[in-house]
C-alpha cells in the first residue's frame, strides 16, 4: 500500500440538543463554533474538528471495557502536570463533572470529565513528542 492515513480530521460526538451543546463546548471548553444547524454543530477544539451531531437520548461516544468500566474515546493532552492541575481546577469551577487526577502507572497523570450528554473525555499531562517538537520548538 503506497498511501497512508495522515491524521484524524473529524470526530463525531452524539448530543441530544445541538444548540445547548454548542454553547456548552464554546463557553466551558473554549471551542470555536464554525457552523451550526438543527442537526449538527461544527466546532474546533484542541486543533481538531468536532461535529456535535443530534442523536437519540442515551447515546454517547463512550464504551464499556472488558472489566465493565465506562471508557472514553478521546484523550486531550496538556503541557505538564501544572497545566493538568490548573485545567482540572478550572473545569471544576465551571461546574463540569470531573474525576480525580489519577496515576495510571505510565508517564504523566490523567483525569476524565463529562459533557452534559455524558460523553466522557480524558485529559493527559503529557504532550506527544512529535506534537511538542512540531509546535513548541520555536516558542521556547
Amino acid at each position: 500500500m503506497a498511501e497512508k492515513l495522515w491524521r484524524v480530521g473529524t470526530t463525531y460526538i452524539p448530543v441530544t440538543n445541538v444548540e445547548e451543546s454548542a454553547v456548552w463546548y464554546v463557553s466551558k471548553l473554549g471551542a470555536e463554533l464554525n457552523y451550526q444547524d438543527q442537526d449538527k454543530a461544527i466546532i474546533n477544539l484542541a486543533d481538531q474538528s468536532l461535529f456535535l451531531v443530534k442523536a437519540s437520548a442515551g447515546q454517547s461516544a463512550n464504551f464499556t471495557d472488558s472489566y465493565g468500566n465506562v471508557r472514553f474515546s478521546l484523550t486531550f493532552e496538556v503541557d505538564g502536570l501544572s497545566a493538568l492541575e490548573k485545567l482540572h481546577d478550572d473545569l471544576n469551577q465551571k461546574g463540569i463533572k470531573v474525576g480525580e487526577i489519577e496515576n495510571r502507572g505510565h508517564a504523566g497523570r490523567n483525569f476524565v470529565f463529562d459533557d452534559p450528554d455524558g460523553n466522557r473525555f480524558d485529559v493527559w499531562s503529557e504532550l506527544s513528542p512529535s506534537f511538542k517538537e512540531k509546535y513548541f520548538t520555536d516558542q521556547r
